[in-house]
C-alpha cells in the first residue's frame, strides 16, 4: 500500500490536521501518513516548494502527497492530481506545482473531477476533496476515475539566478530560511561551476559583508576537531544538501543564525564577483 504524506499551513493548534487524517482513516483505517510539515507560513508557495521538492524524492515511488496551501475551495479554482517522477501530488490549481517541478515536465496533469455536481457542497477542500483522491490513488486507483486530463495548470516563475557576463558576477536571491537560521540562495553549484571557469577567486557579497570561500558540507568549517568549541558562531557558505548555496552560523538557530545576525530576508540579494 501506498504512504500518504501531507503538507499544509494550518499550523498544529486548529483542527484541521487531524481533521483530513481523520478523514483517510474513516476511508482507508490501515492508511500510512506521513507528516512533511504543518508550519508553512500562510500562504507561502515558495517555501512549501522548497520543502516539498526536497522531501517527496526520498519516499517509495507511488507515493500520494497531499499539498494543502493556499487550497481553499472556490468553483472556479480547479484541484489537481500532478503525476511526476513516480509521484502523485494533490494540491490546488495556484502554481505550486510548476515551483516544485520548475525543471521536470509531469507526467500527466488531471482535473478532479468526482465533486463538482452542483449538488456537491465543498466545506473544507483538504476533507472533501484532497482525502478522497489520495486514498484512492493510495489503493492503486487510478487517476482517470476520478479526474480527467488538464492541460493549462497554472504556471508561477521561480526565482533564477543569473550571470553578468559585464561585470563578471551571479546574481542570485535568497528563497528560504530554515529553522536553524540558514539562509538558502537560488544559485546553485552547478550554476557556480560553469560561470566560475576560468577564475581563480571570488568574493561572495550579501549586505555589507563578503566571503571568498564555499565550503562542500558543514563539517568542512572544523580544521580541528579537539577545538570544535571555538568555531561555534563562526560564519560560513556552503553547497547544501540540495544543492544551493546556503549562508549558515555554525551550531547557529533560529535566534542568532545567518538570518539574524546578517539581516537577511527571503527576496534579498546576493552576489558572487569572480576575480
Amino acid at each position: 500500500m501506498a504512504v500518504i504524506t501531507f503538507t499544509s499551513d494550518y499550523g498544529l493548534v486548529d483542527h484541521r490536521v487531524p481533521a483530513v487524517k481523520g478523514k483517510i482513516l474513516s476511508l482507508n483505517e490501515n492508511a500510512v501518513i506521513v507528516d512533511i510539515t504543518h508550519e508553512i507560513q500562510a500562504y507561502n508557495l515558495l517555501q512549501t516548494a522548497y520543502i516539498v521538492r526536497n522531501a517527496y524524492r526520498h519516499f517509495p515511488k507511488g507515493t500520494v502527497h497531499i499539498i494543502a496551501v493556499d487550497s481553499f475551495f472556490t468553483k472556479a479554482r480547479k484541484s489537481l492530481v500532478y503525476e511526476a517522477d513516480g509521484h502523485f501530488f494533490i494540491a490546488a490549481d495556484n502554481g505550486v506545482m510548476s515551483l516544485i517541478f520548475h525543471d521536470l515536465k509531469p507526467d500527466n496533469v488531471y482535473e478532479l473531477t468526482f465533486n463538482n455536481r452542483f449538488d456537491d457542497a465543498v466545506s473544507f477542500t483538504c476533507t472533501d476533496i484532497f482525502a478522497p483522491a489520495a486514498v484512492h490513488l493510495q489503493n492503486g486507483g487510478l487517476p482517470e476515475v476520478i479526474g480527467r486530463k488538464y492541460n493549462m495548470p497554472k504556471q508561477l516563475a521561480l526565482p533564477r539566478a543569473v550571470f553578468n557576463e559585464k561585470e563578471k558576477m551571479i546574481i542570485g536571491e535568497i528563497i528560504y530560511i530554515d529553522n536553524f537560521g540558514n539562509v538558502v540562495s537560488n544559485i546553485n553549484r552547478r550554476f557556480f561551476e560553469k560561470w566560475s571557469i576560468g577564475y581563480t577567486d571570488f568574493y561572495l557579497k550579501f549586505r555589507n559583508l563578503a566571503l571568498t570561500k564555499i565550503y562542500n558540507q558543514y563539517t568542512e568549517l572544523i580544521a580541528d576537531w579537539s577545538l570544535e568549541h571555538e568555531y561555534h558562531g563562526k560564519s560560513a557558505a556552503i553547497f547544501n544538501d540540495a544543492g544551493l548555496l546556503e549562508l549558515t552560523i555554525y551550531k547557529g538557530n533560529r535566534l542568532n543564525g545567518a538570518k539574524t545576525l546578517f539581516g537577511l530576508h527571503v527576496g534579498e540579494r546576493i552576489y558572487i564577483e569572480f576575480l
